[in-house]
């Protein structure tokens, strides 16, 4: 590796262009890491070897970082056996077991391709995603609590018991179970551990040199916010540096810490801000549960006495409102939060609720590999808790008009991203490639953004979102912050509903704490002297509960349709 884990962050002065443009390009200092994720998953058994990698809590498992590359090259020894060969791919549809974490590496170690599957996708979803992504070998457990995987593929499969091969999802060769059992027309998971042998496993490591940093190693498919999901390519190259980036901005080469694992593993937000960052640092991962549980969460937290944790900020509420009730000790000195818009007052809920010194915020998306922007310690509390920050490193950042010209600094306009993490390209499907990265390989996030000229970025919120009122331009995300302080409001989201004489008005969305109530003219009351009066919502709805992403983000295009039926 060209680089030391050791080696101090050193943060260069970062400022909108001297022409007074929001143009920004951070160059780094030390060189970006041409290193594939099973060379890096080596290196830490190496320097790591005798410490804890993985923590199962549910299985009462320890795992150290040497056991896990024995593992890893077994499973991968396993795979290769059955007949599976480089770029392949594999999809892996699991909550987060450690099963989970050994398949990820075992696949880059041996070449493959992981493609991650949300664990509560239905049948129907799964055929999409086989199908799109050509998936030849699927790794899944058969039952987890209400989740049916074995049943699923049987509706896909009808005839699974006697063959995989089947007219629906013609590339899919090859079934894996995590399983106490052996089911019909599937092999077992330690079933292909035992196909390993010494021969198999001395070969995967011998061959690393035949995997490139370039080559692709993860299919994530984007959240699926504005329709249907798209595959987002991404190399090992952009893996390891966007996950060194994050635990050098955290400092996790000064402390040996143990983070709880929140996220789902299935999620860019799981691979590089824990699979891909914590073994470059010898760093502890802690698993609370396999499925989200934010009870379990806050046990880990103290149990384990856990250092970090990271989260979307659904996440951090329900630990914090958790807290209040139960008072644990927590030893965490860092919080990590983004995948969706981070509201100052949860910011600030954090450090009050859990006591938490340290709250990074980072922005990023799918197709970014992560994380592009980030606040960091030493910022102050405006910068900390009304931005998200600064630009990483290697990276550059340009604010556009609708005509894709800069803007001058502090002027809203699209953001668009250029650097080592903007993806590959869409699997299989070049024209909607074609539609977010351009010619010169700037990606564009859809993203409102505005710059100041220290270079801290603010997101005004989404381009597809941006209400037009009577011919103002009308932001949901700054509403939603100032509505995120009404003492009676769990959760906000708003959207622009039809005006036949302005074109569009605003709508709040509220998800109520129980035992409250609100009217619309009490809502107005409150947002008058904090907002301008064109931005105050004149629609309101009460709901029950949001449409949302696996991660937490609500789903506005589904949340229009429901309050256009609603309002019929």
């Amino acid at each position: 590796m060209q680089t030391n884990p050791k080696d101090p962050v050193k943060k260069t002065g970062i400022s909108c262009h001297s022409s007074g443009l929001s143009y920004i390009h951070n160059p780094g200092v030390n060189p970006l890491r041409y290193v594939t994720i099973g060379r890096m998953i080596e290196d830490a058994a190496s320097k790591y070897g005798k410490t804890v990698a993985l923590v199962s809590m549910s299985d009462n498992i320890r795992i150290t970082y040497e056991e896990l590359l024995r593992d890893i090259d077994q499973l991968a020894a396993g795979l290769l056996s059955l007949g599976l060969v480089k770029g392949d791919r594999i999809g892996l549809w699991a909550p987060n077991f450690i099963e989970w974490v050994v398949t990820f590496f075992a696949t880059a170690r041996a070449g493959f391709i992981t493609v991650c599957l949300n664990p509560s996708c239905e049948a129907p979803e799964l055929k999409y995603f086989i199908n799109k992504c050509g998936i030849k070998a699927l790794v899944c457990p058969d039952k987890f609590k209400t989740l049916d995987f074995y049943g699923k593929l049987c509706k896909l499969i009808p005839d699974l018991g006697g063959t995989v091969q089947n007219e629906e999802v013609p590339t899919l060769k090859l079934v894996i179970m995590i399983s106490q059992q052996k089911l019909r027309g599937t092999y077992n998971y330690n079933e292909v551990l035992d196909m390993a042998d010494a021969a198999g496993m001395q070969r995967v490591k011998e061959e690393q040199w035949k995997i490139s940093p370039d080559d692709i190693c993860n299919i994530q498919f984007s959240s699926g916010t504005t329709g249907l999901p798209k595959g987002a390519c991404l190399t090992h190259f952009q893996v390891v540096n966007n996950s060194y980036q994050i635990g050098q901005l955290l400092k996790f080469e000064t402390v040996q810490h143990k983070v709880c694992v929140q996220v789902p593993l299935f999620h860019v937000f799981g691979v590089v801000a824990h699979l891909g960052l914590c073994p470059q640092f010898g760093t502890t991962m802690v698993f609370p549960t396999p499925i989200y549980n934010s009870t379990a969460n806050l046990t880990a937290l103290e149990q384990e006495r856990c250092s970090a944790v990271f989260g979307t900020p659904t996440m951090f509420v329900d630990l914090v409102n958790l807290q209040r009730k139960l008072n644990k000790k927590i030893y965490a000195t860092i919080a990590g939060m983004g995948g969706a818009p981070c509201p100052p007052s949860v910011i600030n809920s954090i450090k009050d609720g859990l006591q938490i010194k340290h709250v990074i915020i980072g922005y990023g998306a799918t197709e970014i590999t992560g994380i592009a922007f980030h606040t960091s310690i030493d910022d102050n509390e405006y910068q900390g808790t009304e931005t998200v920050g600064r630009i990483a490193n290697y990276i550059e950042a340009k604010v556009v008009d609708s005509k894709g010209d800069v803007v001058p600094c502090g002027t809203p306009g699209e953001l668009c991203v250029r650097g080592y993490l903007v993806m590959e390209g869409y699997w299989n499907d070049p024209e909607k490639t074609k539609e977010v990265i351009c010619d010169a390989n700037w990606y564009r996030t859809g993203d409102q953004f505005i710059f100041d000229k220290d270079g801290y970025a603010r997101v005004v919120g989404r381009v597809k979102d941006m209400i037009i009122r009577g011919g103002e331009n009308i932001f949901p995300k700054e509403i939603e912050n100032c509505l995120s302080e009404h003492p009676d409001i769990l959760e906000v989201s708003v959207i622009g509903v039809d005006s036949e004489r302005l074109g569009e008005e605003v709508c709040a969305c509220v998800q109520l704490k129980p035992g409250s109530e609100m009217s619309l003219d009490s809502l107005k009351e409150f947002c008058k002297g904090k907002i301008a009066s064109y931005k105050i919502p004149s629609h309101l709805e009460i709901v029950e509960a949001f449409p949302k992403t696996s991660i937490g983000k609500v789903k506005k295009f589904v949340l229009r349709e429901q309050i256009k039926k609603n309002t019929k």
